[in-house]
C-alpha cells in the first residue's frame, strides 16, 4: 500500500467526521469526543442515522450496479472512511473478483484499518492511497500504480465533497479527476444537502464546524447537479440517497444526503 509522506497526526480529541460516520453505523473504531459529539448531532436531527444507513446502502447497490450492469472493473473511491461491512471492493469482487480497487482517505486511523483489513480477491487488486481530496493531482498519480487509466473508470466521491467549502474549487477539483479518466467512465457522489429539513441542517453544520474537524458545508440538490455538468446522469437524476434505484427492503424514506451517478461520454 502506498503513503503520503506529509502524514496527519491522530488527534483523538477533537471529533472526526471519519470516526463519527463510524460510531453511527455501529462501529467501535472512535472515540469519546466522536461519540459525544454523535450523540448531540442525533439528538438535534434524529434522522441522522438513517441518513448514514441510507448513504453505505447506496454504496452497495451502486458498486453492484456499476460493476454487474456496466462492466466497471475499477473503482477509485475517494473518502473511504473506517471499514464496515460491505465495502467498495467486497461489493464489486463479489461480482466480478478480478475488480481493482483503490481507496483514498486522509485520516490515519484509516490508514491503519484500511491497511488490516481491505484485503483484495487474489483475481484483482485493493491498495489504499494516504491523500487529500484537494491534491487531486497526488491522488491521480498514486493511483495510476494499480489502475489502467486507458480504461474505465469509476471515481466515487460518498460523503466527502461537502468538505471543500468554495464551490468553485469544489467542481474545479472533480473537472480534474474526471479529465484523468476515459470515456465510459463514471462519477459516483453523496453529498450533505439541506433541502429537506433546512433548518435542522443548518444546525447540524453550525455545530459541526463549531466542535468537529474538517469543516463541512452543505449543499442544494441544484449545486450538487452542478458537479455532473458535461456528463451523462443516470436514472433517476440527483435524488436523496435513498431514493436512488431502491430494492423491496430499501425504507421509504427521505434523508439530507443527495446523489447522482454519471457517465462520462
Amino acid at each position: 500500500m502506498t503513503d503520503n509522506p506529509a502524514r496527519p497526526t491522530l488527534d483523538t480529541t477533537v471529533p472526526h467526521s471519519a470516526r463519527l460516520w463510524n460510531y453511527w453505523l455501529g462501529g467501535k473504531d472512535n472515540f469519546a469526543p466522536d461519540r459525544a459529539a454523535g450523540d448531540e448531532i442525533a439528538r438535534q436531527l434524529p434522522s441522522i442515522i438513517d441518513l448514514a444507513v441510507a448513504d453505505r446502502a447506496f454504496l452497495g447497490r451502486m458498486v453492484r450496479h456499476l460493476v454487474a450492469d456496466e462492466g466497471i472493473r475499477q473503482i477509485l473511491d475517494i473518502g473511504t472512511g473506517l471499514p464496515s461491512a460491505d465495502n467498495t471492493h467486497q461489493v464489486a469482487q463479489s461480482v466480478a473478483p478480478e475488480s481493482r480497487i483503490v481507496y483514498v482517505d486522509n485520516d490515519p486511523l484509516v490508514l491503519v484499518h484500511a491497511r488490516a483489513l481491505l484485503a483484495s480477491s487474489p483475481e484483482g487488486a485493493t491498495n489504499y492511497v494516504q491523500a487529500d481530496l484537494n491534491d487531486p493531482e497526488a491522488i491521480l498519480r498514486e493511483a495510476r500504480r494499480t489502475l489502467d487509466f486507458d480504461q474505465p473508470v469509476a471515481i466515487t466521491l460518498l460523503g466527502i465533497m461537502h468538505f471543500i467549502l468554495d464551490d468553485e474549487r469544489a467542481r474545479e477539483v472533480v473537472r480534474e479527476l474526471v479529465a484523468a479518466v476515459p470515456s465510459g467512465s463514471y462519477l459516483a457522489i453523496a453529498h450533505g444537502c439541506h433541502d429537506i429539513n433546512r433548518v435542522e441542517a443548518d444546525n447540524i453544520v453550525s455545530f459541526w464546524n463549531e466542535h468537529g474537524t474538517p469543516k463541512i458545508v452543505y449543499r442544494s440538490s441544484a449545486e450538487i447537479a452542478r458537479f455532473f455538468d458535461g456528463l451523462d446522469l443516470l436514472p433517476p437524476g440527483v435524488v436523496s440517497c435513498s431514493r436512488w434505484r431502491p430494492g423491496p427492503n430499501d425504507p421509504d424514506i427521505d434523508v439530507n444526503q443527495y446523489c447522482g451517478v454519471a457517465r462520462k461520454p
